[in-house]
């Protein structure tokens, strides 16, 4: 009996120890506090869904810049994002040869300043790190910024904020010169040859604009036999200057404008005359065959002929 009463005391006193403990662990705390969230890399990488990205910003030598105080928005595409790229797209772009094209695409994907999802409808474009505006515009209450669908938006992170989107937007090419248009497009050997020979390269690289009516491989060949091989002579270089400027006028002067002129002042001093026949136009004696091709500093207009002042 009396070892029974003692046991039952010793249960009642321990029970009660324990609603003690209970009682006090149950009191109302704060909860943590954290200082800091991660910053936009580590986050991309914990999230799981940007793997690609993620290897892409490490191919690209820019995981500290991302790192880095900013802050930055970045509009992060998924791996699904980047799986809908051409296949072998996203392996040439990881290889060292080609990082400046990685980071010219990776950085038109990141806008300085922190900017969240009410602020980014207001916009119309956005200016990113790459130099060029990515367009932004709301469609049925959903946003694009280019052709690419945000998905998720207001990611914060302690650099700056994430915008998920379901496609790799891509910056636009940035045209070449007048000279480097000639040379990629393959027709104009012989041109490119004689502004070599007439020393106007730096020339038609240069600010302009300029605009050119660019005589084909073909338009030279219908000169009189031996007439480019006497042009391109060290001897006869200001003829050639003489005969390659007046296919150029200054400014940039598009083909819906071209067709408005009856003449225009041409840098060798000498007007061309324009005229339009049966839609036709007509450079002096030499057909328009090709307008509009835009260049970095002007315009190249494509003719049938060679036109001689």
């Amino acid at each position: 009996m009396n070892s029974l009463s003692i046991s039952k005391k010793s249960i009642i006193k321990v029970s009660a120890m324990l609603l003690a403990i209970f009682v006090l662990g149950c009191e109302t705390k704060e909860p943590p506090v954290y200082q800091t969230s991660s910053d936009i890399v580590d986050t991309a990488v914990a999230a799981g869904d940007f793997g690609t990205l993620v290897a892409a910003v490490q191919a690209a030598g820019l995981v500290d810049t991302l790192k880095g105080e900013g802050p930055f928005t970045v509009f992060a595409p998924t791996d699904a994002a980047f799986a809908k790229l051409p296949a072998g797209t996203v392996e040439d772009l990881l290889k060292p040869e080609n990082k400046d094209k990685l980071v010219s695409i990776l950085t038109y994907h990141v806008v300085p300043g922190k900017v969240m999802a009410a602020d980014v409808v207001k916009l119309s474009q956005a200016p990113t790190v790459n130099g060029q505006a990515a367009s932004i515009k709301v469609e049925g209450g959903t946003v694009m910024v280019d052709s690419a669908k945000v998905v998720k938006t207001d990611i914060e992170c302690s650099n700056g904020v994430i915008h998920v989107i379901d496609s790799v937007i891509l910056p636009k090419q940035t045209p070449a010169d007048i000279v480097d248009t000639a040379v990629a497009a393959g027709d104009f050997g012989t041109l490119v040859a004689a502004v070599q020979a007439a020393g106007l390269v730096e020339t038609l690289k240069d600010e302009g604009p300029f605009t050119v009516f660019a005589p084909t491989d073909a338009a030279f060949a219908k000169l009189p036999a031996g007439t480019v091989e006497d042009l391109l002579k060290p001897e006869n270089k200001d003829k050639l200057v003489s005969i390659l400027t007046y296919h150029v006028v200054p400014g940039k002067v598009m083909a819906a404008d071209v067709v408005n002129l009856t003449e225009a002042n041409t840098v060798n001093g000498q007007p061309v005359a324009i005229k339009v026949e049966n839609g036709t136009v007509m450079i002096d004696s030499a057909k328009v065959v090709k307008t509009d091709i835009e260049c970095a500093n002007g315009v190249i207009h494509v003719i049938d002929s060679v036109i001689l002042p």
